[in-house]
């Protein structure tokens, strides 16, 4: 899946939000729109994994789903919690602003996909946000040096830490053990792929709603 979508992610690898981001480029006004979204969208993504806890063939697969749900909890969100606090902000600015167009649709599609499928499609949707924000660190991660942005360069660390790249392994395992094809797995990791390409575009030009 990964190879079928190497065309996707290769514009999100060079997302121009991405890169100025890892140069220290990047307007701050952007930076702060994009992680009062995503704050949302943590949310949301700890929802579904919950839900798909439930959903897992056996103990094991359960186990594995809460503990990525905690460690999103953890560390994910302690992460942005401190992270809102160094941009003075607070949770209630995060929890009072509206998720843009582009996130609505795709917090959407993660719960309707948790809802109304089974565990390994699921994982299989939920797999390229934590893969792409892996690879994005790997391909720009020497860019960070000279970063003048304190908080940019403490955001992006968290993605090239040990904890994060096991996690990624373990989304990652999970979907190749499944008895699922690649067919039946890819339009769900395709559409959450290019969902992950919109979000970063809806940062850049801080998507509102047009009504």
């Amino acid at each position: 899946m990964r190879e079928k979508a190497s065309s996707i992610w290769e514009k999100i690898l060079e997302h121009p939000f991405v890169v100025e981001l890892y140069t220290g480029e990047l307007p701050f006004s952007k930076f702060k729109y994009y992680v009062l979204q995503d704050y949302n969208y943590l949310v949301t993504m700890i929802k579904v994994l919950s839900i798909v806890s439930a959903k897992a063939p056996n103990i094991m697969q359960t186990k594995k789903a809460l503990y990525l749900a905690y460690m999103t909890v953890t560390g994910e969100m302690e992460n942005y919690e401190k992270l809102l606090s160094e941009m003075n902000l607070t949770i209630r600015d995060a929890v009072s602003t509206t998720p843009n167009p582009s996130n609505v649709a795709y917090m959407n599609f993660l719960l309707s996909t948790s809802y109304m499928m089974d565990y390994w499609t699921t994982m299989a949707a939920l797999l390229p946000c934590f893969w792409t924000y892996l690879e994005i660190a790997e391909k720009h991660k020497d860019k960070l040096e000279s970063n003048p942005s304190t908080i940019y360069r403490r955001w992006a660390s968290v993605y090239l830490s040990k904890e994060y790249k096991e996690i990624v392994d373990i989304f990652r395992n999970e979907v190749d053990s499944s008895s699922l094809t690649v067919d039946e797995m890819w339009p769900y990791f395709e559409l959450a792929s290019k969902y992950e390409y919109m979000f970063w575009s809806a940062a850049y030009s801080e998507e509102k709603w047009p009504i």
